[in-house]
């Protein structure tokens, strides 16, 4: 997407919230950092405490998270930038779950994630958590309709009905529901992203570079529909991007630099975003 592109403003969507029927996320376990996360993030949506992640040993040894401890709110777009190698996409896939961490916490609701047996954790993943990923992510053999609904058949779930297809109105995916990904374009295939991701209404979705694959319009078409997945159904949405044009779509932006939280904005433009990344040179 290109710098300072504008952003399109979200038509609205009027459907109305759908019932969350699941239970409520298991509290860690006495004697785990649950504390220590309830007192720093209270309602939180995910977050981390003192997030440490080393690779390597001796002189080799590398820092990606050196002390990481911030918070998401719910039902905000987040976005977290920093320059090549620091630790950006390292929390991200550590908060999602996908990575462990060397020390500290990670947590999603009142859930730590280090309380969670292998089982737990995937359970977790696919009932609370989205992924929009920036190769698209899709099983090439299922239709549209199939990667969408693929996270609750893994379930045995069949979903709700009128949500999916009130989701798959929003993003403009109607006439290709049956569609495999081969035949529809790289925009059309991050359509069907996102709507997998906003399908089964997760507590939180995970964005690595959502756009970096598309063109600035559809890029810009992505993020519009994302912003108002926060806006109109209350969904709550952290992405790592280096583009200060796609940050500008959130609500706050979250700077990371050599394994540290370095600052932070609450809603900048596109410039003021660009200002700020000119001290990173």
């Amino acid at each position: 997407m290109a710098q300072g592109a504008p952003a399109c403003r979200p038509e609205h969507m009027n459907a109305p919230t759908p019932p969350d029927n699941t239970p409520p996320l298991t509290p860690p376990a006495a004697g785990t950092a649950s504390g220590t996360i309830a007192a720093a993030a209270p309602g939180a949506a995910a977050g981390s405490v003192d997030a440490r992640k080393t690779y390597g040993v001796g002189d080799a040894q590398v820092h990606a998270l050196d002390g990481v401890t911030v918070s998401f709110e719910t039902g905000k777009f987040t976005a977290i930038m920093g320059p090549s190698g620091s630790g950006k996409s390292t929390l991200l896939h550590c908060l999602a779950g996908l990575d462990t961490l060397t020390s500290g916490a990670t947590y999603i609701g009142d859930t730590y994630l280090a309380s969670l047996d292998d089982k737990a954790l995937t359970e977790l993943r696919r009932t609370k958590v989205g992924f929009i990923f920036q190769a698209f992510n899709l099983i090439p053999t299922l239709t549209a309709e199939e990667n969408i609904r693929l996270p609750m058949m893994l379930g045995g779930e069949s979903g709700d009905k009128e949500w999916i297809d009130h989701v798959v109105d929003t993003v403009g995916l109607g006439d290709r529901m049956k569609h495999r990904p081969s035949e529809l374009s790289g925009g059309q295939q991050q359509r069907v992203a996102v709507a997998r991701a906003l399908a089964s209404r997760p507590q939180i979705i995970f964005a690595d570079e959502p756009t970096g694959n598309l063109d600035s319009t559809t890029g810009a078409e992505i993020l519009s529909f994302m912003r108002s997945a926060v806006r109109e159904f209350g969904q709550t949405i952290v992405m790592v991007t280096h583009d200060p044009g796609a940050a500008s779509y959130a609500n706050r932006v979250v700077y990371v630099g050599d394994g540290q939280i370095t600052g932070e904005m609450t809603d900048p433009s596109a410039d003021q975003i660009i200002d700020h990344l000119k001290h990173w040179d």
